[in-house]
């Protein structure tokens, strides 16, 4: 695993070389770090205002990476105008590029650290999800989980269980003020929110054992959307009533 002072000096390296770089108009820091919340297992986070064709910067710095800093793999997650090029390093140290249009280089949250450049002003979209699409991933959920114990896919019926809790962790930290992507405040959560959903972990691979972890799970999901919204917290429970097993 890396080591802390390795991550620090590869993150200095790569904004002191996008400070030479022409085409880089601007740079800052993202995540963890931004907010002096890092820790020692927390990667490297950085964007990149770039002028000009973005497929171009995006070829010279992975070509950087994979010669200087010996990058194993690469993927890219796309957001809005920008791209997120994803780089897994050796000793497991995960390096976030996004490279964005300069007309777009800015914060789309708190977690910002300006290093050089000019950011735009934050837009005033709020890009936490709504509960409205929480609720609605979360039946989603529920039915295609039910559909596949129905089918036998025991696996992706186990894939779909999962899903939904995870809903319902997003809505428990939506409602409690915690952040709700990748279950990041999922620990900040109180005993009395997280004791119940030990019930939905799926313990084995069948038919029976699958449908009980669902039906802990859709009970959660009620539960929760009952501290919120008692009226659709009803409604959705008496269309999972209608969900039988054979």
């Amino acid at each position: 695993m890396f080591c802390v002072a390795k991550r620090d000096s590869i993150r200095e390296q790569l904004l002191a070389l996008a400070e030479g770089d022409p085409s880089v108009v601007g740079a800052a820091i993202t995540g963890s770090h931004a907010v002096d919340q890092g820790d020692r297992w927390s990667d490297i986070d950085v964007v990149f205002g770039i002028e000009g064709s973005l497929d171009s910067a995006m070829h010279r710095w992975t070509e950087l990476l994979y010669r200087d800093f010996a990058a194993v793999h690469h993927w890219d997650l796309p957001s809005g105008s920008a791209v997120y090029r994803v780089f897994l390093l050796p000793d497991m140290l995960e390096v976030d590029i996004g490279f964005a249009p300069a007309a777009s280089f800015g914060p789309d949250g708190p977690a910002w650290r300006t290093v050089f450049g000019h950011p735009v002003p934050p837009t005033q979209d709020d890009p936490s999800p709504s509960r409205r699409t929480l609720v609605g991933l979360g039946w989603h959920h529920a039915l295609h989980a039910w559909i596949c114990i129905q089918r036998h896919r025991w696996w992706q019926a186990e894939q779909w269980i999962g899903a939904l809790r995870g809903q319902v962790l997003a809505l428990a930290c939506l409602r409690l003020g915690h952040p709700t992507s990748y279950a990041k405040g999922a620990h900040l959560l109180p005993a009395e929110v997280t004791a119940p959903l030990n019930a939905t972990l799926v313990r084995a691979l069948d038919e029976v054992e699958l449908t009980r972890a669902l039906y802990a799970t859709m009970a959660a999901l009620i539960a929760e959307l009952a501290l919120a919204d008692a009226a659709l917290s009803a409604r959705l429970a008496s269309i999972f009533s209608d969900l039988h097993v054979g």
